[in-house]
């Protein structure tokens, strides 16, 4: 019997319960891994506040890291005692130990840790899909990139200087857009102090920007589209302030044919091995020392439900994990 974290009901982190199930073998095309570390990450506030749907009741989380124990028929990249991590679905990470499809889960080189490896995989990924797979970006193009204190916004920080690409990035706090600054954006804009779509137009000298990666959502939307030059293209990514409202597409053109898409990480790994691409582009970048996988906060499996409150109430940065 393994204790496993789930929801009978959306709502607040007060519906997490904590129950004992039991862990069977894997069936074909399954492995069972044994947890050390889970990650912590907005879609599974999304999740549990009933912004994307699950058929309750319903195990949480997205993204672990630990130990495989057996592996089903037909499994061939994985084998018992390797050291894995993934992010996928379906959700059911914040637990002991789980039985869960092998596609999606990556081999853990040994130079990375289990807590780096529960921290990076979703939000590493995401990076790299952003990066290299939405819309093509060289050296030289310049990059919007809000809540660039956050754990994705730091990774992106660092990714991108080590591409050669300016990234502008936006925080709440003068404390946020230094660390920002510090792993890699060229300038970040404190949104709370003035004109902060102003301030994107004039760094740009009135251009624009080629690029805005935006994982805020309805705050920010209108303002991203003002900072991007003609032809540039808008990434909506996530819902941190609420989902974006309707708008009209003939905003689109009027504002200089701009272009915009709505992308998910699942889309992009759905694949195995895309997937597994994708992750071995991500622990290049962290076993080079490019990007550093910096965690900032650590909560026992138990307190999640505090983890969830603090990562809402935007009083996090970098990576949170979760310890088994």
């Amino acid at each position: 019997m393994v204790k496993t974290v789930i929801i009978e009901a959306h709502g607040g982190p007060e519906q997490f319960k904590f129950v004992d199930r039991e862990v069977g073998a894997p069936g074909k095309g399954e492995i069972r891994i044994r947890h050390e570390n889970c990650g912590l990450n907005f879609i599974d506030v999304y999740q549990r506040a009933g912004l994307y749907k699950l058929e309750l009741p319903h195990a949480m989380g997205m993204e672990g890291a630990g130990v495989v124990e057996a592996v089903g028929e037909g499994v061939t990249h994985l084998k018992e005692g390797d050291r894995a991590a993934y992010a996928s679905m379906p959700p059911g990470s914040y637990c002991e130990a789980r039985v869960m499809p092998a596609a999606q889960v990556c081999k853990l080189p040994d130079a990375i840790s289990f807590e780096q490896g529960a921290a990076m995989m979703l939000k590493g990924m995401t990076v790299v899909y952003l990066f290299q797979r939405t819309t093509p970006l060289k050296r030289g193009d310049t990059v919007l990139f809000h809540a660039a204190a956050g754990g994705v916004g730091l990774m992106a920080c660092q990714w991108a200087r080590s591409e050669g690409i300016r990234l502008i990035g936006t925080a709440g706090t003068d404390e946020k857009c230094r660390l920002a600054e510090e792993n890699g954006a060229d300038v970040c804009v404190n949104y709370r102090d003035g004109d902060w779509v102003k301030t994107v137009r004039d760094l740009t000298d009135g251009a624009g920007v080629d690029v805005v990666m935006d994982a805020v959502g309805k705050d920010t939307f209108d303002g991203s589209l003002d900072c991007l030059k003609p032809l540039g293209m808008m990434i909506s990514f996530g819902n941190a302030s609420g989902p974006v409202p309707p708008f009209n597409l003939a905003t689109l053109a009027a504002k200089g044919s701009l272009r915009i898409t709505r992308p998910t990480l699942f889309t992009h790994i759905a694949k195995h091995e895309d997937c597994q691409a994708i992750a071995a582009a991500l622990f290049d970048k962290v076993a080079s020392g490019e990007v550093e996988i910096r965690i900032d906060q650590r909560f026992a499996l138990d307190d999640v439900a505090d983890a969830q409150r603090a990562l809402e109430a935007r009083e996090t940065t970098g990576q949170t994990v979760l310890t088994v």
